[in-house]
């Protein structure tokens, strides 16, 4: 099969300071060096860069740029890549990508150079996929899990399990060969330690990936409450900046509004919910209905009260309430406008409040408006919600939710053996289902794949990558 040489945009659209054009393929030092005039590209070492200016078929010069050599095997691709760093005009770039394409190259599709990456054996197709989550980090935490992925963390833990199950599936599919002789080459029980063990490992990756699907696409932090408690002033003081409006008119919020939070690196997506009480018209029934279908997508609910309005009995009756809508929910109570007590007061009331909402620890008591103890209720939603999971720089953390249901289907083969050796299954049994469960290892890796499943993946990537 002929391959063909691709280009394509590599930095965004728009203009610019710099723009890159990437080339990929067999030929492409031979289509660079028809408008790159200096040194000829085909004839450099790799990684080194090389300047000269890009000309038209009629000589007219269109920009001075900088070429980087890559010479096959040695590039992101393995294949030869040329990658012109140019002046980031719109008009500039059109004009070298359509030069590009008139000597013989074609445009690229979606991921096609990380494709072809994958494919060359450059990596496998976790690690292709953890390039994806890579670009599109957008906080420390996401960013760290996706290098760790992008360098093979993950990726030897999977080929780890499969060394270990592979030898067993040869020694049974050895016994299935000699079945009229009744030979045994694989040992019951350490085969079934060894399932015990490879499950072990299965079942602490899937949970892993509870914190890593967050982790990847935010913590969805609902603020909720009574009206006037001080949901929206808590938005804006943990914004720095006045995002919602803040009224004392009883439902001034009628529609969630949602913004980004970064705590340690970990981005919250909070969301500003109108106040939960009887609605007095149609709209306020609606935002109403909005917030308690927000609480229950919810990852956790800071459940904000005014106490100088509400008993910790009150609010008691309000988080039973709150646990009616949504029984699995994780709530951090923040009891808000401390500022209007005495410190004998507030010392009494907090007093109550531990005794009646022990069941809801932390309890936060602050001022929004004043920013008192904000530091303290970020650090208790990271706690509550992330904790110390993110310390072991070795911990391998599931992001990806192909990976996740690949895992699921490789324990429930896990568990088929293993019940299959409790009651004395034939051996084709069990190494049908250790068949099953090496495949759906190997297809987080790619080892196993098909065109369907790659061009899924590889179409949300962006064009130049």
């Amino acid at each position: 099969m002929k391959i063909d040489t691709i280009v394509a945009l590599a930095t965004p659209a728009g203009i610019g300071a710099i723009g890159v054009i990437r080339l990929s393929g067999p030929e492409a030092f031979v289509v660079a060096d028809k408008f790159f005039h200096g040194k000829k590209l085909a004839a450099q070492k790799s990684h080194t860069v090389h300047f000269g200016t890009i000309q038209n078929a009629d000589g007219r010069i269109i920009d001075q740029v900088l070429c980087t050599v890559f010479v096959a095997p040695h590039s992101y691709t393995k294949e030869n890549v040329v990658e012109i760093s140019c002046h980031g005009s719109a008009y500039i770039l059109q004009e070298i990508l359509g030069m590009a394409l008139q000597n013989g190259a074609r445009m690229a599709e979606r991921g096609e150079f990380t494709r072809r990456a994958f494919l060359n054996g450059q990596m496998d197709l976790s690690q292709a996929e953890a390039v994806a989550d890579l670009i599109a980090s957008s906080n420390a935490a996401n960013h760290d899990v996706a290098m760790r992925q992008m360098r093979g963390g993950f990726t030897q833990q999977i080929k780890k399990l499969r060394d270990q199950l592979l030898h067993f599936s040869a020694m049974i599919e050895l016994e299935l060969d000699f079945g009229e002789e009744d030979v045994t080459f694989a040992d019951r029980d350490d085969l079934k330690n060894l399932l015990l063990t490879i499950q072990k490992v299965v079942k602490e990756l899937l949970q892993s990936f509870a914190l890593g699907n967050v982790i990847k696409n935010g913590i969805t932090t609902v603020i909720a409450g009574r009206p006037n408690a001080g949901k929206s002033t808590l938005l804006n003081t943990f914004l720095n900046e006045e995002r919602a409006i803040v009224s004392e008119i009883p439902g001034t919020t009628r529609d969630t509004i949602e913004e980004i939070l970064n705590i340690n690196g970990v981005a919250f997506r909070l969301i500003d919910t109108a106040g939960i009480r009887e609605a007095t018209d149609i709209i306020e029934t609606i935002g109403v209905q909005r917030t308690l279908d927000k609480i229950r997508d919810a990852a956790v609910v800071l459940y904000i009260a005014d106490v100088s309005e509400l008993s910790p009995k009150d609010i008691l009756n309000d988080l039973k309430n709150l646990e009616f809508h949504q029984t699995d929910i994780k709530i951090i109570v923040v009891l808000n406008q401390i500022d209007k007590f005495s410190s004998e007061q507030l010392q009494a009331y907090e007093k109550s409040a531990r005794k009646t909402l022990v069941k809801y620890e932390p309890v936060i008591f602050i001022s929004a408006k004043n920013e008192t103890d904000v530091l303290r209720l970020k650090n208790a939603l990271y706690e509550k919600t992330v904790g110390d999971a993110l310390l072991n720089n070795n911990e391998v953390i599931v992001t990806n939710a192909r990976h996740a249901h690949a895992l699921q289907q490789a324990d429930k083969n896990l568990t088929a053996a293993l019940d299959g050796l409790m009651y004395g299954k034939t051996s084709d049994l069990i190494a049908l289902d250790i068949r099953h469960t090496l495949h759906h290892l190997a297809a987080i890796t790619g080892e196993i794949s098909n065109d369907d499943v790659l061009g899924l993946i590889f179409s949300t990537f962006c064009i130049g990558k």
